[in-house]
């Protein structure tokens, strides 16, 4: 290998780096595991790439430059006509014609991966009439981002047996990239300096060749000549040496890319074999259905089996420089079991069960889960989500249940998160939308379903105490779920007094909150310094308590729910050409800005298709049509079956790409939106919705719950005051002896808590319906042999 050492790059170190546009029109991988790189397009061409691991982006683009070399310069994503298709059902290939508006030229691509190996093929088609093709000249401009960022990468040009290759590399990350036609002229330069965009804008000739550019935002340029070699094929390989990438990448140019792309299809094909006939009761055909289950498969890691990310994506890619590392990809638990239990649904269960020993590998020692996380289970953002924590034994409750849980045993994960939910309830430090404190319909629906799922499973263990501990907590919880999550004073719709809210704000660092829902004033995530953000807790509104539905926790016929409904769809519905979409939520911020530019650090929260799957579920549940709701989501999908996270809501805005109901700059694909398309169709054709838990709906719904009015006092949520007639429950996460009057200490008792299996240990304090005393208190911490030296204070009301 000879590299090339003379002509080093002016301009070091080049402009600031940007990602690129987080709305795809392609994600793909091969189906095997030896092939770690994943790719992402949109505008016509390649976008990031990612490698070794699905959160590793290596490269923000590659795209062809065109010239004539006297009058036009042209992008491929910025000039010409372009369209996109998948080259089969279910295979995430694609087939790329972009085409000079003028008539003069074409050029069509194909894109996949090698099947076996790390490298990506575009194979390449340029035509046109031969006179023009003459003066034609094409080049390929690649932009690595190596290592998850632009700054500091190296570029340099070497040789091996004659071919000159160009690399790129940044520590342990190398990338180089050929073609099955030689190179007539290579040129490594600093991006928006010395790189060959700028070159050939100033007059469309390549005039530099420089051999190296060190440490700054790099560019890599490769003329192919086109009067020549009008079809080729183009590889971009990766390895942690330069000597693997650039073995990789002859060894993949080296077969001939129909043999490459048939052993593709195949591979994708067979992946797809045994899925469930669900196309049955979609509105198009399957197209979405068979897309979306490639798609979610696609977005697992290949050295982490079950570790799956929330999108190939950086939203607003464009906007964002090094400092926006994570994007979506990332491990959020919340995404990820969605997706693995849209794979069940789908009826593939092999998926669902590495998600689960992934997830079982990353809890943390307190029983939680992180906010997200890389690939590696290392913590990104380190937000406390209950919700997060009770998905985990949502999944083991359906794998449980299908009989799919093979030889892992999940039972200690599943006791330490119960223990972790009933520790750190019932308010979240974040809720489903990762932005506020409190009491959340959608996160207590899944606290109260996890821990019934949790109850479940260790009644089947034999452990009836422990059950009945965990069931009486979810009790505690759903019977406190109207009083801490449902205003009494509504406005939005004046006729609507009562309907549940999106959170009751309060702050989990307080053991003494106001839980009153209609006092509580909400500060809004995403707004510009000095823009008013906060807004009376009663008054902002989301669809969450459909989770109360889904669960089986509430009937979909509870009026509640219906007059809730009322208010969201007053508030948070949009009509657009394809179907109804709904907000988040009133006054959001996260999304496009009101000229069609990136969300930035603020913006206004757009319309999100996997609201629409939601009311579907909703629908279905109250037994009403659903097929307008899955054709909506299927036409706010991409021609190539790819849903986003938000689509644009108001008028079309041409001049910024933007139309009403399509998708905006945010992420797509978002697997989260692919999963629930996926669970509505199963939903659908069971005609009951797929993640409705039985346990819970016997329980809550047709008085299955053992009638036991219970308060509990703990040191996170220290009340002030309960009801006659109930039972005070005083926890603890040590052993202790409760000294205690129900008489203002003319006379005490002490009883020794219970220890429950779960490390919690309490005692119940029956009131009686005359009590007029308050309940006074203090603890005796019998590991540590000392007095709390303070007493502790609850009233009783009548």
């Amino acid at each position: 290998m000879t590299q090339q050492h003379q002509s080093i790059a002016f301009g070091k170190p080049g402009i600031e780096p940007r990602w690129t546009q987080g709305n795809k029109n392609g994600v793909g991988t091969a189906y095997a595991i030896s092939s770690r790189v994943w790719f992402t397009l949109s505008n016509g061409i390649l976008n990031e790439v990612y490698y070794p691991t699905i959160d590793c982006p290596q490269i923000r683009d590659l795209q062809y430059l065109i010239t004539d070399g006297s009058s036009f310069l042209h992008e491929e994503r910025r000039h010409l006509h372009t369209k996109t298709e998948q080259i089969s059902p279910h295979v995430l290939g694609y087939k790329i014609t972009n085409s000079d508006p003028e008539g003069r030229y074409t050029i069509t691509k194909e894109i996949i991966t090698d099947p076996r190996d790390s490298c990506i093929l575009q194979h390449t088609r340029v035509a046109g009439d031969k006179e023009i093709l003459s003066k034609l000249r094409l080049y390929a401009l690649c932009s690595p981002h190596m290592g998850i960022g632009g700054w500091n990468d190296n570029a340099k040009v070497v040789e091996v047996a004659g071919v000159k290759i160009l690399t790129a590399h940044q520590d342990n990350n190398w990338l180089a990239m050929a073609a099955t036609v030689p190179f007539t002229r290579l040129s490594c330069g600093y991006v928006g300096i010395s790189d060959g965009w700028t070159d050939l804008a100033d007059n469309f000739q390549m005039d530099w060749e420089y051999i190296e550019a060190e440490a700054g935002n790099v560019a890599l340029t490769g003329e192919i000549n086109i009067e020549e070699h009008q079809e080729f094929t183009l590889g971009v390989a990766f390895a942690s040496r330069l000597h693997d990438a650039v073995t990789t990448l002859l060894l993949s140019l080296d077969v001939s890319f129909e043999k490459h792309k048939a052993r593709y299809i195949e591979q994708w094909q067979r992946a797809c074999e045994n899925f469930l006939p669900l196309e049955k009761v979609s509105c198009d055909g399957g197209n979405l259905y068979n897309s979306s289950f490639s798609l979610l498969l696609a977005h697992e890691d290949k050295i982490y089996p079950g570790a799956m990310i929330a999108s190939l994506s950086i939203p607003w890619g464009e906007a964002h420089s090094d400092q926006q590392q994570g994007g979506y990809h990332l491990v959020w638990f919340r995404d990820m079991v969605n997706s693995v239990t849209a794979l069940l649904a789908a009826g593939h269960s092999t998926t669902a069960l590495e998600a689960l020993i992934y997830i079982a590998a990353s809890q943390q020692a307190d029983g939680g889960f992180a906010q997200n996380c890389w690939i590696n289970g290392e913590p990104y953002w380190t937000g406390i989500q209950l919700d997060q924590v009770a998905f985990p034994i949502l999944l083991v409750w359906r794998l449980y249940r299908e009989k799919a849980l093979r030889q892992f045993d999940p039972y200690p994960m599943v006791m330490r998160a119960a223990k972790f939910l009933i520790h750190h309830g019932p308010a979240t430090q974040q809720e489903r939308w990762e932005e506020a404190s409190g009491y959340s319909p959608s996160t207590l629906a899944s606290q109260i379903a996890a821990l019934i799922c949790a109850a479940t499973y260790a009644r089947s263990r034999g452990d009836n105490s422990t059950a009945q501990f965990i069931e009486e907590y979810a009790d505690f919880l759903e019977s406190h779920l109207e009083t801490w999550t449902v205003t009494t004073e509504g406005s939005l719709v004046p006729e609507i007094k009562r309907h549940y809210i999106r959170i009751n704000p309060v702050d989990i660092h307080d053991p003494q909150p106001n839980e009153d829902p209609n006092q509580g004033m909400l500060a809004i995530a995403n707004y510009p310094e000095g823009e008013k953000s906060q807004f009376l807790a009663k008054e902002i509104v989301d669809a969450g308590f459909l989770e109360l539905v889904r669960y089986g926790v509430r009937s979909p016929h509870d009026p509640l729910i219906v007059d809730s409904l009322k208010v969201v769809d007053a508030v948070l519905k949009v009509d657009t050409p394809y179907g109804y979409c709904w907000h988040r939520y009133n006054h959001d911020g996260y999304g496009q800005q009101e000229d069609g530019s990136p969300f930035v650090s603020y913006g206004k929260g757009r319309a999100w298709p996997l609201l629409t799957g939601e009311r579907g579920h909703y629908e279905l549940a109250a037994g009403h049509d659903v097929q307008p709701f899955i054709q909506a989501m299927e036409a706010f999908a991409s021609d190539t079956g790819l849903l986003p996270e938000q689509i644009w809501d108001e008028q079309d805005l041409p001049e910024a790409h933007l139309y009403l109901g399509k998708p905006t700059g945010s992420a797509m694909p978002l697997a989260w939106a692919h999963a629930e398309y996926i669970m509505l169709l199963r939903s659908a054709k069971d005609g009951r919705v797929f993640e409705w838990i039985p346990e819970v709906a016997q329980r809550y719904q047709n008085g299955g719950k053992q009638t036991k009015f219970l308060e509990i006092w703990k040191f996170n949520r220290q009340i002030n005051a309960l009801k006659a007639g109930y039972t005070l429950r005083i926890q603890a996460n040590t052993p202790f002896r409760l000294h205690w009057s129900i008489s203002d200490w003319q006379t005490a008792n002490e009883t020794n808590s219970t220890a429950t299996t779960l490390d919690i240990h309490f005692v119940d304090i029956d009131i009686e319906a005359n009590q007029k005393h308050p309940i006074k208190f203090t603890f005796f911490w019998i590991e540590a042999n000392h007095w709390e030296n303070r007493n502790y204070q609850v009233n009783v009301t009548g």
